[in-house]
């Protein structure tokens, strides 16, 4: 993948060591440390991983029968019918659903897990540190919040941030599923294993399905997964893993878009 001055600066913010092959421009006059890392300027980092094959979730048990949502008639409509949801108990303590923000007919959406304190009170995903660092690893592949569709698994915030129970995800998922139909994406990054697990529906640990790529959907959406940025911020040397996911999904998103 061929990096912009401004796409190594992101890479840099991120906190991942860039390096450069011995034949770059900034080698001349000992431009760069010993050993092919540049001294003052980021610029091209190892290849992501090669690239594994499709692999087929491992099964999970089957999740509580809920009544179909009704196709809604517009965006507009889904919208409205994700607003005043009680399809499980969660709407009991919500400020507000978070139904997602972006782009409506994007080639890209990133689908996380459920909403946090702050995106129950303001209505929109990824808001926050997480949300900021989700920003750059965007930029880091030439894209912005506006250019891609982003939405969670759950619509509405769990207690204390716990993760979603099964009748929980059961009652959101045919809102993000008519999201998915209606955006048409060309590409989903799952982010974080709550968000992968739920919509692959697998409890293959998210360590094991980084690297591979999926389908949802008919006709097939391909998915890639990575890790949620809020536990990047935990634990920043999982970045440079993030990067390499990053490369994958944008290696994917060109061969789809083809």
């Amino acid at each position: 993948m061929s990096l912009s001055p401004e796409q190594r600066e992101y890479l840099q913010a991120l906190g991942i060591e860039v390096w450069l092959p011995r034949d770059h421009p900034l080698f001349a006059g000992g431009g760069a440390e010993k050993g092919g890392r540049a001294a003052s300027k980021p610029g091209l980092v190892p290849s992501a991983r090669p690239e594994a094959p499709q692999v087929r979730p491992e099964a999970t048990p089957a999740r509580p029968e809920v009544p179909p949502v009704p196709a809604p008639s517009s965006w507009e409509a889904l919208q409205a019918a994700v607003a005043g949801c009680r399809r499980c108990g969660l709407h009991q303590g919500r400020t507000q659903t978070v139904f997602g923000v972006g782009k409506v007919d994007a080639d890209w959406m990133l689908i996380g897990e459920a909403p946090g304190a702050e995106e129950d009170r303001r209505g929109e995903p990824f808001v926050g540190r997480a949300g900021k660092l989700l920003d750059s690893m965007l930029r880091a592949v030439g894209l912005s919040r506006e250019q891609v569709f982003i939405a969670n698994i759950l619509k509405c915030r769990p207690p204390n941030n716990r993760d979603p129970k099964p009748e929980e995800v059961a009652a959101c998922e045919d809102y993000l599923a008519q999201q998915i139909r209606a955006v048409q994406p060309k590409l989903i990054l799952a982010l974080g294993r709550v968000a992968a697990q739920n919509l692959l529906k697998t409890e293959t640990p998210i360590g094991k399905m980084r690297g591979n790529r999926y389908r949802w959907g008919d006709p097939a959406v391909p998915v890639v997964v990575t890790y949620h940025p809020a536990y990047l911020l935990r634990a920043p040397r999982e970045k440079r893993k993030s990067w390499q996911d990053l490369q994958l999904a944008m290696k994917t998103y060109k061969e789809a878009a083809q």
